[in-house]
């Protein structure tokens, strides 16, 4: 199977990254990006029986790996049959 995973800082968290992409986007001329917020996107294959476990099975992975809980959210974005 192959997923998509998306993880974000918590909306309370500062984004100086974020931040200085806005700033850096209003000094190209490009005015009207109001803000950014940074994240990272996983592609992750794997061998799982079906797609709950693959869900399940990536879940645990993000809370123990990929995100950090403290300032981090994560989205399964999709799992897919290869």
């Amino acid at each position: 199977m192959k997923a998509l995973v998306h993880v974000t800082l918590k909306p309370d968290v500062l984004d100086p990254q974020g931040k200085a992409i806005q700033k850096a986007s209003v000094s190209l001329g490009y005015e009207a990006i109001q803000s950014v917020r940074q994240g990272k996107l996983f592609e992750v294959e794997l061998d799982a029986p079906d797609a709950a476990a693959a869900q399940a099975l990536l879940a645990e992975l993000c809370k123990k790996l990929l995100a950090n809980p403290v300032i981090e959210d994560f989205e399964i974005v999709s799992v897919e049959e290869r």
